[in-house]
């Protein structure tokens, strides 16, 4: 390779690199824009599955992610299975209650809103929406509603203390 083209080449991949640190840095400023605005971790103490997360889980969530029915193979009816995961990976990772699938999705920054919502938009509202609800759920239950901020809050805790 001649002195010109050994110039171009190493030009050509500084230009690369520093693409791909600014493309980084925005999509990082973004995410971390989008997380600043999660419902704060609730101040509760001592949060369990058992006592407080499968209650919300359960009016909220098992109609999709229950023992009948397994939406991306995703079962929130037991601890165990929420530990889990889904047929990507683990939703949740204790002690980091920023991260993880099921706390974006049930905010709405995810690729899809859960629960889905029928009627109410969700706390962080999207132009497109992946999966419109049916007005009615299985069975000819009411729909599920969106969490409200305190049962995300409940749920970040029980993830930052542990998720036991």
């Amino acid at each position: 390779m001649n002195q010109k083209n050994r110039k171009l080449y190493r030009r050509f991949h500084c230009d690369i690199a520093l693409g791909v640190l600014i493309a980084g840095w925005v999509v990082s400023s973004v995410f971390a824009s989008a997380l600043s605005k999660l419902p704060p971790v609730s101040t509760q103490t001592n949060v369990t599955y058992a006592t407080d997360i499968r209650p919300i889980f359960e009016a909220n969530c098992f109609v999709c992610h229950g023992e009948k029915n397994q939406k991306r193979r995703l079962r929130l009816d037991s601890r165990e299975n929420v530990l889990k995961g889904c047929e990507d990976g683990p939703v949740i990772y204790p002690g980091k209650s920023d991260k993880g699938d099921l706390i974006l999705e049930i905010c709405g920054l995810g690729d899809h809103d859960m629960p889905p919502f029928p009627s109410k938009p969700p706390l962080f509202s999207r132009e497109r929406r992946t999966n419109a609800a049916p007005a009615v759920g299985p069975d000819g239950a009411p729909p599920p509603q969106p969490l409200t901020a305190v049962q995300i809050g409940l749920i970040r805790a029980w993830v930052a203390q542990g998720a036991n």
